[in-house]
């Protein structure tokens, strides 16, 4: 896409809409993408334009526009383009800068978190196992999953049926004999020489593509006529074998929540609106499967009608991921063609954009459409009760407001080493987990095990970035109220980084166990203030407990995961020239990395792929000083 367009930035001074007739006349007469830019440099809105200068010119008359468009109109200060040669490559560019940018005026899709596949490797031993993030390994990937629930389930019925190897390159070339999976039927154990041919293991890795690929009639008959034919021979253990994988093939056709006939590759996203929220369910079937569904809440301005907010749905959701030939749709999208042509230059070959309205394709529509109100049913009332709750918290803290943010710090260490903090944060809508942070303690000065001095450092970073990226606090990164875990220490220090800061008015709490650390009978240290407890059955005292258990279990395995990084660390990492291969000969040759220590020059020397000059940078790293 970058080679086939070209940018530019206009930019005036004055009312917003001097800033777009000064820019509308320089604009070309050609497809497009522009931005709107506020006076602090923040996106505003990206558009797309068959005509750049038509498009960029019809803002100018404020009567035909909503009051979203309007304040937007009057806001921008800059406005930047990008020329492209088709009206579907700006769609294109569109959707993938909207995912990018995150502009506050557009359909947002919130939560697009990467689905998972099944990964069939090539190569003479393939290997079948769970994929997520960027497709580029060699070997064939089927999805998406909904979920990893859902492909772990499949995945363990597919080791049942099919038994190919699960384990990684490095443990397959090391083993001597056969692992557990083996033993529970669950691998034909191709890592050890004698318990299956090549042949034969390529015959299972062929019938699991097939399966995958949609053809699983013709490969439970097939397995079907081997079962009778070892049965009709009295080799009953090996029927027994061809009955197991029966059963579990079964087990996954019959593991649908729901399935249509007919349906062998389609998503189904049906949308459904209340309370001024929209919720677009997904639902995934391939090789005539369901492989599960999800549910979408994309932020967008309650006036926008439901073709527009499905179309800009649409365009973000395949920006990273394939659309499969077929879309079956609960409305119309804005631009239905233009969006189908743009799905097919994407997935180069054909996809249809379907509204069906009867037979079996409108039953599956109005099923996803059951679950979409369903779920924003649930979502609507747990965002009531949500609200209740923040209410009763600004009572029970005095605060002015209830809290749309609030900011939970805590730390997790041992003995001081692997120190980190973590920030989680909540609001109206419930734990945003998008929101939360890590901080690896950086300072060197620190006594270990300081735990004041440690959250001394968390605030004053996350503080002073704050400071910095949004001072005037328009961006809604601001916390109305920050919880700390502890007690008047702990609070004490939160409240000197608020006094060197120059922060005045964000609520603080810290909330700290009772004696002998029990819970249920926590206190909370409030600046200036006594001391309080809550009722231990009240919602409140709940609601801030949950808070206070998630920052710990968040604060625990950030520092879980880094102490699991440090202990896989070598010494020989440290060494400068000494990468993954130098390194694994080292360790084939000497079997530890102590003993490469331990190692005189001469023997470093008669390591194969160890040069004389790398030998001595070994030799001097570990004696360096001696």
């Amino acid at each position: 896409m970058s080679k086939k367009t070209t940018s530019t930035s206009v930019a005036a001074r004055g009312d917003g809409r001097d800033v777009i007739r000064a820019a509308a006349r320089n604009l070309p007469s050609r497809p497009g993408v522009y931005r709107m830019i506020d006076s602090r440099g923040t996106v505003l809105y990206v558009g797309k334009a068959k005509n750049l200068k038509k498009r960029v010119n019809s803002y100018l008359n404020m009567t035909s526009h909503s009051n979203r468009i309007a304040r937007m109109v009057l806001t921008t200060a800059d406005l930047e383009i990008i020329t492209t040669h088709t009206e579907v490559e700006a769609l294109l560019l569109e959707a993938n800068l909207i995912k990018q940018l995150k502009p506050v005026c557009n359909v947002l899709l919130r939560d697009d978190k990467s689905f998972p596949y099944i990964h069939l490797t090539h190569g003479k031993w393939a290997r079948l196992t769970k994929h997520r993030g960027a497709r580029s390994k060699d070997g064939d990937f089927f999805g998406p999953f909904a979920s990893a629930g859902a492909v772990n389930h499949t995945l363990n019925t597919l080791q049942r049926a099919f038994m190919l190897r699960s384990c990684s390159d490095s443990v397959f070339r090391s083993r001597s004999r056969p692992c557990l999976l083996h033993q529970i039927k669950r691998c034909t154990a191709p890592c050890v020489e004698g318990h299956i041919s090549h042949s034969d293991y390529n015959a299972l890795v062929e019938e699991s593509r097939q399966f995958l690929s949609g053809r699983s009639q013709k490969i439970q008959r097939r397995l079907s006529d081997s079962m009778q034919t070892a049965s009709a021979e009295m080799e009953f253990e090996k029927a027994a074998v061809y009955r197991d994988r029966i059963k579990a093939l079964t087990q996954i056709q019959a593991h649908q929540e729901v399935n249509f006939s007919g349906l062998n590759e389609a998503d189904v996203i049906a949308a459904h609106r209340d309370g001024g929220q929209t919720c677009i369910q997904v639902f995934f079937f391939r090789s005539g499967q369901n492989w599960g569904n999800r549910a979408y809440y994309p932020r967008h301005d309650a006036q926008q009608e439901m073709g527009e907010v499905l179309a800009a749905f649409i365009g973000q959701f395949y920006d990273n991921k394939p659309p499969p030939r077929l879309v079956l749709l609960s409305d119309r999208p804005h631009e239905q063609a233009l969006i189908e042509e743009a799905l097919s230059l994407k997935a180069d070959r054909k996809v249809k954009l379907l509204v069906p309205q009867r037979g079996d394709k409108r039953a599956v529509v109005d099923h996803a459409l059951t679950n979409a109100r369903e779920a924003l049913e649930r979502r609507l009332s747990e965002s009531a009760s949500q609200l209740r709750l923040l209410e009763d918290l600004a009572d029970a803290f005095d605060l002015d407001a209830p809290p749309q943010r609030i900011e939970v710090y805590d730390n997790s260490h041992i003995s001081g080493t692997n120190a980190t903090g973590a920030m989680i944060v909540a609001g109206p809508e419930g734990l945003m987990k998008n929101a939360y942070r890590k901080f690896n303690i950086k300072d060197k000065n620190l006594t270990p095990g300081d735990d004041y001095g440690m959250m001394r450092e968390v605030l004053t970073r996350r503080f002073s970035r704050l400071l910095k990226e949004d001072q005037d606090r328009t961006n809604n990164m601001w916390p109305d109220l920050v919880l700390i875990d502890g007690g008047a220490g702990q609070l004490s220090a939160v409240l000197e980084v608020f006094a060197d800061l120059g922060v005045d008015d964000v609520a603080i709490a810290a909330i700290a166990k009772g004696p002998d650390r029990n819970a249920g009978r926590e206190r909370f240290f409030l600046p200036g203030k006594a001391p309080v407890s809550l009722e231990p059955r009240s919602p409140v005292f709940y609601f801030l407990q949950r808070l206070r258990d998630e920052s710990h279990r968040f604060a625990i395995g950030t520092h879980r995961a880094k102490r699991a990084k440090s202990t896989r660390r070598s010494r020989l990492d440290d060494i400068p020239g000494v990468g993954a291969r130098r390194k694994r000969a080292l360790l084939h040759h000497f079997g530890a990395a102590s003993s490469v220590e331990r190692a005189g020059l001469a023997d470093l020397e008669a390591v194969e792929g160890i040069s004389k000059v790398v030998a001595k940078t070994i030799y001097d790293h570990f004696h360096e000083g001696t």
